[in-house]
């Protein structure tokens, strides 16, 4: 019984992480259906929600202004979140007839600021920006030209992390986010995509339902869309850069809030994982994300039982001594570094080490009912 457990739980992880990727690779090449692409001009409004952010919102905005697109269809919202700092006042401070200042007093979080800038807009198709995200300038020609297909409903880009050298979550993070733009590409040529990042994405107007305040806009939203029966896509042309957080701590903290409130859309979407309307969707929803953000039960229960079953084989004690030298490297990572043995193997075993657990602390928040709306900005 014991040796069956080990198996199923070994077995979950490499399906997770290995076994799913390949499935909607065969996908892809036996039944691909990747959206249609024109060359399209909508008016755009790209929201920016902000709170304490003077040290970068500056560089946003003017970024977003210089993008590659006519002045006359782009609008810009920034929805200042009761800020304390000088970021209304830089905002002020920039003279653009598109350029627009909304006030969220008293501060209620990004998902009411969205909401409330939605309120206001004028464009056909919303983007969402954070504070600190800076795009390519093609990006928003490349991001708005899906939605040529009548099918799509949501588009996503590309998030690409800058690190600093020999920052090992920055190093793990740009890793990871590497594995992930593999997996939406894949998905897209399939049906919809599962996870958005939130910093470059797209939504026809029509279809914005506004959220609770609670909830995440980056998970929630996208599959608003796919329950209205739309498509979600990404399109890795469109691509954003953002700084990679340095430090551990900073980087767990980030990953248990977004993994707490995406516990509470999973729960609040559920009836998506049923099977009902989109088959198809409900087992990439599975796959990508409940199994995924459950897999540190999965790493939990094969190392657990692999100790106690060690004995009954030479392949128990292979797994053992693997599972054993990834941890390893994973807590030793910070300590080979300082003396120059850092290695990619190393960084991506923190780094999936720091998901997982990070997984796990979020989930028992979530059984016991915590939410989190409020939070500081990230730390690039």
């Amino acid at each position: 019984m014991l040796a069956f457990l080990f198996w199923v739980a070994i077995l979950t992880i490499l399906y997770v992480y290995l076994g799913y990727p390949l499935a909607q690779l065969v996908l892809s090449k036996l039944r691909p259906d990747p959206p249609q692409r024109s060359n399209l001009i909508p008016k755009v409004t790209i929201l920016i929600a902000a709170y304490n952010e003077e040290s970068v919102i500056e560089d946003t905005v003017r970024n977003k202004l210089l993008l590659d697109y006519p002045q006359e269809s782009l609008e810009i919202i920034v929805i200042v979140d009761g800020c304390e700092d000088g970021t209304e006042d830089i905002v002020k401070s920039i003279q653009a007839p598109n350029l627009r200042l909304l006030r969220q007093i008293p501060r209620a979080g990004k998902t009411s600021a969205l909401n409330m800038g939605i309120a206001e807009a004028s464009g056909e198709i919303i983007v969402f920006s954070d504070a600190n995200s800076l795009y390519e300038p093609k990006a928003l020609r490349q991001l708005v030209a899906n939605f040529a297909d009548p099918k799509v409903g949501y588009v996503t880009g590309k998030m690409v992390y800058q690190s600093e050298a020999g920052s090992l979550v920055g190093d793990g993070c740009s890793g990871y986010m590497k594995y992930e733009n593999m997996l939406r590409n894949l998905e897209t040529s399939v049906g919809s995509v599962v996870g958005v990042d939130g910093g470059i994405d797209a939504v026809r107007k029509s279809l914005y339902r506004p959220m609770q305040p609670d909830q995440l806009p980056d998970f929630v939203l996208p599959l608003t869309v796919i329950d209205q029966g739309y498509r979600v896509v990404y399109e890795p042309h469109a691509v954003l850069c953002e700084a990679s957080l340095h430090e551990d701590t900073d980087e767990y903290r980030m990953r248990v809030r977004v993994s707490l409130r995406a516990y509470w859309a999973l729960w609040d979407m559920r009836h998506l994982l049923l099977f009902r309307r989109n088959s198809l969707f409900s087992w990439q929803l599975w796959s990508h994300k409940v199994l995924r953000y459950l897999c540190f039960v999965f790493l939990f229960v094969a190392f657990l039982v692999n100790l106690v079953i060690v004995g009954q084989g030479f392949i128990y004690i292979l797994f053992l001594l693997l599972q054993l030298c990834c941890y390893g490297f994973a807590l030793g990572a910070p300590w080979l570094e300082r003396r120059g043995y850092g290695t990619s193997f190393s960084h991506f075993c923190r780094y999936f080490l720091l998901l997982n657990l990070a997984s796990a602390h979020a989930f028992g928040k979530f059984i016991c009912g915590k939410k989190q709306i409020l939070w500081t900005p990230r730390k690039g």
